[in-house]
């Protein structure tokens, strides 16, 4: 591995400390009582009377004045700055510690300070610092980024390349890429609390799978060695949940990591977050009344406003949404009715419309591909595109009313879909032929086809209750609650090709 020539100077420093006798990653404990920001504002509270406080964090700036020295350190909550003075670090003859450990700092040392609040001549909040520790050397420099004094930012690191693939390193200079997942995590917790309240249980189910069911993808295969079979990452969850329905759990969620050997682009990755939630004897229109509770609760929690801003678009969380049928949906865009077509017309309609198509496509897919590439984008407000297409929703419950749909939502908000619910289909002979039509698809080539699942259709001949249930993609509702325009802005390592490593 070749190093730069800022590494082997750092790496020169860390081998003279070692000689003579700092240890320069010593034993974790380190008995910090104040965060940054915690100290400041007690501090400000208190008429800026003094306390002690022991801080630790990484250096991000180092203003040398010779005998005393400013050093601003970075923690989990923000920056406050250290005046260290040599004598006060070192009160006698042998000035080693400061010389060694201050003096020749570098920017991203991990150091411990000990001190007391004060207040400096040019009105900073700071520590002055009694006791200096070097808690770990940093190795590798960090990428210079300017600020001035009313906080602008100059050189700031933008490259995505830098930013995905060292997302440690982005963290460290880029402090407002924790605020998204900051507030990633508080969206998720807003969520738990909404559905533990309502009495749902959250659960756990399998990853590998002997049959990748409960959603139209194609999966990733692996191998179980000591069982000898192919096993595949899971791509929903939903017909495990919906086993713990049969066996009598009434209202259980989970929080899947999902995996779809798909497409990557600025709202796909192979690798992704759903939640998903099945509750006994209620029916999508429940669901959709609960999914607007449940959005304006977490608009509420994430940004203190149901109004927020995306991109150049204003969305309003607050409910009531708009609701429109899939069909009338693409008539209003395209202006073709395509409710009575059948395959042959579906596949006329996306040609005139210069929709690529080909013969694995079933009828299903050819309307998923009308709504997606001709009306999906119009739909910026939240809108429950509602009563799909019987072929389309292999897993659905057909609709009590109208022939040839079953009742299901897809919920739109800025042009993608964020939420997919159903009434569940619970009669195990309309499934089991469900499945077997999704079997044709495949053997004509459609690799996004489902499964059979016997065992599924097993538990269901045991009987499951009437039942709704719904998938959100979290890391698609992260992008909106953070006003983040790629997925791989909201997920700390997105998935990327390997990199040369020298």
């Amino acid at each position: 591995m070749s190093l730069s020539e800022q590494e082997l100077i750092r790496r020169e420093k860390l081998a003279h400390l070692q000689r003579i006798g700092i240890d320069p990653y010593p034993a974790p404990l380190y008995p910090v009582s104040h965060y940054s920001e915690d100290a400041r504002k007690q501090y400000a509270d208190s008429n800026n009377e003094s306390f002690d406080v022991i801080v630790a964090g990484r250096i991000m700036s180092i203003n040398d004045k010779g005998k005393v020295f400013f050093i601003k350190i970075q923690d989990a909550k923000g920056i406050i700055q250290c005046y260290v003075k040599r004598d006060d670090i070192c009160p006698e003859e042998d000035k080693t510690l400061f010389d060694e450990v201050v003096k020749k700092a570098d920017l991203g040392d991990i150091i411990g300070v000990k001190g007391y609040m004060f207040t400096t001549k040019t009105g900073e909040i700071s520590i002055h610092s009694k006791e200096v520790t070097l808690l770990a050397k940093s190795l590798k420099p960090l990428p210079v980024v300017k600020r001035d004094e009313e906080g602008n930012v100059f050189d700031e690191v933008t490259d995505p390349e830098f930013r995905y693939r060292q997302r440690y390193a982005d963290l460290i200079i880029n402090p407002h890429v924790r605020e998204t997942f900051a507030k990633r995590t508080k969206m998720m917790n807003c969520i738990r609390e909404f559905l533990n309240e309502m009495g749902a249980l959250e659960v756990d189910t399998p990853v590998l799978q002997s049959i990748p069911g409960g959603a139209a993808a194609r999966p990733f295969m692996t191998h179980h060695n000591a069982l000898d079979i192919p096993l595949y990452l899971r791509i929903a969850n939903e017909l495990y949940l919906k086993r713990l329905v049969v066996g009598g759990f009434d209202f259980v969620y989970e929080f899947s990591r999902n995996f779809r050997n798909e497409g990557m682009d600025r709202t796909h990755n192979p690798e992704f977050t759903v939640l998903e939630f099945y509750v006994a004897y209620k029916d999508y229109i429940w669901m959709m009344e609960t999914t607007e509770q449940l959005l304006e609760k977490v608009a509420l929690a994430s940004n203190g406003k149901t109004l927020l801003k995306v991109g150049e678009n204003e969305i309003e969380f607050k409910a009531p949404y708009k609701r429109i049928s899939i069909y009338d949906a693409i008539q209003e865009h395209t202006g073709f009715d395509v409710s009575n077509l059948d395959e042959n017309g579906l596949r006329d309609v996306c040609r005139q419309l210069n929709i690529p198509v080909d013969n694995s496509m079933g009828k299903g897919k050819l309307i998923d591909e009308l709504f997606g590439e001709k009306c999906e984008h119009h739909y910026i407000q939240p809108t429950f595109i509602i009563d799909y297409p019987v072929e389309m929703s292999p897993l659905t419950k057909k609709h009590r009313s109208k022939e040839g749909l079953v009742e299901r939502f897809e919920l739109m908000v800025n042009g993608k879909e964020i939420a997919n619910a159903y009434t569940e289909l619970n009669d195990p002979i309309d499934q089991r032929a469900r499945f077997e039509e999704q079997s044709k698809l495949m053997e004509r080539g459609d690799d996004e086809a489902m499964f059979i699942d016997y065992d599924f259709l097993r538990a269901l001949e045991y009987g499951m209750p009437p039942t709704s249930g719904i998938g959100f993609g979290i890391d698609r509702l992260a992008m909106l609650m953070t006003n983040e325009s790629s997925i791989q802005d909201v997920l700390f390592f997105p998935q990327m090709r390997p990199e040369k490593m020298d």
